[in-house]
């Protein structure tokens, strides 16, 4: 069986997001197709309308349904986004096991881990799921070094100077 490459974005500074659209745009252009799942993105119309401008050849998801920040919501509006970010992560292995991309780019699920909505089990689970040969980009603030081992390629982004 093939593996898929699995690279993971992550850190503190600006641009994570950008460098795996970046690279799901580079893959597009190579005519493979593309998805990505945002997960504990605020719902930004400007970055998302963009996003969105790409399709079809770049798919987009979202399954939060607040436009609040995860941590601006009350506990009881945190108990139904979990439901619905756990079923991101269940359309993400869905999209893994059936092959119905090239790149899948889970964006910001790293902080799922962070916020204890996932454990490092379940996502190496996903990761697991792969069947084929997928890319799959998964970014986020947090580094979850527990999952390095399973990456072909870690960018920790870093701002060394910021005016």
């Amino acid at each position: 069986m093939e593996k898929g490459f699995v690279h993971i974005i992550c850190g503190g500074g600006r641009g994570k997001t950008s460098l795996a659209l970046g690279q799901g745009i580079s893959a597009a252009s190579e005519g493979k197709s593309v998805m990505i799942i945002q997960f504990l993105k605020q719902k930004q119309a400007d970055e998302i309308g963009f996003i969105r401008r790409l399709e079809p050849e770049i798919k987009v998801f979202r399954f939060e349904k607040s436009d609040k920040s995860f941590d601006e919501l009350s506990d009881e509006e945190k108990k139904e986004e979990i439901q619905n970010l756990k079923n991101g992560v269940n359309f993400a292995r869905k999209i893994l096991v059936t092959e119905e991309c090239d790149v899948l780019i889970l964006d910001e699920i790293l902080g799922l881990l962070e916020h204890g909505i996932v454990s490092a089990e379940e996502i190496r689970s996903l990761l697991e799921a792969n069947g084929g040969n997928l890319e799959v980009i998964l970014t986020g603030i947090y580094q979850a070094r527990e999952l390095w081992d399973m990456a072909d390629r870690v960018t920790d982004i870093e701002t060394k100077k910021q005016n």
